[in-house]
């Protein structure tokens, strides 16, 4: 398997994991775009949000977006999340993923 984020799962890459459970796996963005960067993923592989079947995914990935913004934080003063989807959107990684950023003052509108 080539997929990036499905090797740090089986621990064939090491990341600086912050949270993990039997669906979920954050942790912190190898080039932080803020001082709190944290991407949360599914376990199982999936490519995108266009790729998305089972929408009950959100369910799990929304609890520890929460859960890692309340221990990093930034749930009171604010966060941003993102999830880019294509190469047009900036997506770098085939796999699901949603950025957790926090930490500093963000403009509107995203570039």
């Amino acid at each position: 398997m080539t997929c990036l984020f499905c090797r740090i799962i089986k621990k064939e890459l090491p990341a600086s994991i912050v949270y993990e459970d039997d669906k979920v796996l954050a942790f912190n963005d190898i080039a932080p775009q803020a001082p709190v960067h944290i991407l949360v993923i599914p376990k199982e592989h999936v490519d995108s949000l266009s790729a998305v079947k089972d929408h009950s995914i959100f369910i799990d990935l929304m609890k520890v977006v929460n859960k890692v913004a309340v221990e990093q934080g930034i749930d009171k003063s604010g966060f941003r999340t993102v999830i880019n989807n294509g190469r047009a959107a900036g997506m770098a990684v085939d796999h699901l993923h949603i950025h957790v950023l926090g930490g500093r003052g963000f403009n509107w509108p995203p570039g």
